[in-house]
């Protein structure tokens, strides 16, 4: 009996988390296009690891909503698209993984604190939305990272065309943050 509440409690205690929004039919979520190695298996020292920290975001992706830019100062967002986590989670999550599949460095998680964290890369994700515009999705993300000797900052832009609608922006989003996460991984490969 108690275990069928909570089961039923789940739905009621996803939406009080949402805002008490009424949930759509599916949640949104990214997924890298990376291919899979066989294994992972690595060995690095401290300086030659990179741990790739949770972006900086705008105020207007601190929610788990998709943002509209409706002109240079309005936004709305995406009927019917909720994200499993916000977009700075997502987003972490994807290059991580896309990096850690594509440069055969050891990447390790911002959380595995007590680990010598390696080279740290930071950033901000400036854009993760739609604007209504131009039509089409874009994914700005500005990465920064010290590499001893040097600090270094460089912007990845991705823009996909989508129609504003659940059908086509989540999926638009993920291919833009896709193609950034693979910039960003040829980057840190160099």
């Amino acid at each position: 009996m108690i275990r069928l509440l909570t089961i039923a409690a789940l739905p009621l205690a996803l939406a009080a988390c949402l805002g008490g929004r009424d949930l759509p039919p599916t949640l949104a979520t990214l997924s890298t296009a990376a291919p899979a190695p066989a294994s992972i298996a690595r060995t690095a020292s401290p300086e030659n690891s990179l741990t790739i920290e949770m972006p900086v975001v705008p105020q207007a992706l601190s929610v788990t909503r998709v943002p509209v830019h409706v002109g240079p100062t309005a936004i709305a967002y995406v009927e019917d698209v909720v994200w499993v986590d916000r977009p700075a989670t997502l987003f972490q999550q994807l290059l991580a993984e896309t990096v850690t599949r594509m440069t055969g460095r050891v990447v390790l998680d911002p959380r595995q604190a007590l680990i010598d964290p390696g080279t740290r890369v930071t950033g901000t994700l400036q854009h993760f939305g739609y604007h209504a515009d131009t039509g089409e999705v874009v994914v700005v993300y500005d990465a920064a990272l010290n590499r001893g000797d040097r600090v270094e900052s460089r912007r990845f832009e991705a823009r996909r065309p989508a129609d504003g609608t659940a059908a086509t922006v989540p999926q638009a989003l993920n291919v833009a943050a896709n193609e950034v996460a693979a910039a960003v991984a040829d980057w840190l490969a160099r």
